[in-house]
């Protein structure tokens, strides 16, 4: 039989040919370990099946499913100096700058694109964590400040899509400026009465957490996603204890009101819609219905949306002045 294993077979191999298979074809998840085909996982936008956890997602598939039809149009940021500091480690910067360019298809960590969401005019800067992990230099500030000068041209709303390691070390003080540059630009945002929204995704960390990505006004992000300035590891080093196992987690967050909301990927345009909706067009006046009062009903007052009531202001006047609703203490009431 050797001349059937040693001949024969590899002449059939050689005739017939092995296809080449691509090592992508299955992945596995890294939450439940689950082989999923990468189409499957595609189709389901990246989350887990059998899961639900979110993985990480191009930055150009993150726009086509938020903008109305997968329609937007990218905009060129301005220029900046590639390599301000002429900086090298194991290549150069400007070499390694070239190198992701020519990967990702795009100038640096930060893509800004305008479109419509829900027929309404939105501007997106979307972090790519592909570039060099998404981290922050003189570029992204730039882009950034673009993105919001658009907005403010545009009348539209603006959402910042996070996901980012941080400063990029490779610019030194450069790149810590931008936390500076990059508020200044939300604030144009807010001062001309536009929604300023964050989508926090995995990872937000770093200088980015600690600048411009805490700063919307609705704080929205994606299942189990990491958000934090520094990470795990180097706090528990640092204060000598063991932190929860859901630390730094989008949920962990949100129980402890630095987060609004977290919402599934499959559901976040339409989220993003309604918020941008009641932002932009608040509902019509109300009128409130008076309580009755020692048999006397109060006047009712509509809402006024372009004077809303303080904690000073009444909501309606009786003859009495007011009347303390607080249940009355003592045996009689404790039954």
């Amino acid at each position: 039989m050797n001349w059937l294993t040693n001949f024969v077979r590899p002449k059939l191999r050689e005739l017939v040919g092995r296809k080449d298979i691509p090592e992508n074809l299955w992945q596995s998840c890294p939450s439940c370990g689950q082989m999923i085909f990468h189409r499957d996982l595609e189709a389901n936008l990246r989350v887990c099946q059998h899961c639900g956890h979110h993985m990480r997602i191009g930055v150009r598939q993150r726009l086509e499913i938020l903008f109305d039809g997968g329609e937007y149009q990218e905009i060129e940021v301005p220029d900046t100096l590639s390599d301000p500091l002429k900086f090298k480690d194991l290549k150069r910067y400007s070499d390694r700058l070239k190198e992701y360019q020519a990967r990702t298809g795009s100038q640096d960590a930060l893509v800004v694109a305008h479109g419509k969401m829900g027929g309404m005019n939105v501007v997106i800067a979307a972090f790519n964590f592909e570039f060099m992990g998404g981290s922050m230099g003189i570029g992204v500030g730039e882009a950034l400040i673009a993105a919001g000068r658009l907005a403010v041209v545009q009348d539209a709303a603006l959402i910042v899509v996070p996901a980012s390691g941080g400063a990029r070390m490779q610019e030194g003080i450069l790149s810590l400026m931008q936390m500076a540059r990059t508020t200044l630009a939300v604030d144009e945002v807010k001062d001309a009465g536009l929604p300023y929204i964050v989508l926090l995704t995995d990872p937000t960390t770093g200088g980015v957490s600690a600048s411009f990505a805490m700063l919307g006004d609705i704080a929205v992000a994606e299942p189990g996603a990491v958000i934090g300035f520094a990470g795990r590891r180097v706090i528990e080093e640092t204060i000598r204890e063991q932190l929860p196992d859901e630390f730094q987690t989008a949920e962990y967050l949100m129980e402890h009101g630095m987060v609004d909301m977290v919402v599934r990927r499959h559901d976040l345009r339409e989220t993003l819609v309604r918020i941008i909706g009641l932002l932009r067009h608040p509902g019509p006046s109300a009128t409130v219905v008076p309580l009755m009062m020692d048999g006397e009903e109060g006047e009712p007052v509509v809402a006024d949306t372009d004077n809303p009531p303080t904690s000073k202001t009444p909501l309606f006047v009786t003859d009495a002045e007011y009347t303390d609703l607080t249940p009355e203490s003592g045996p009689e009431h404790d039954k």
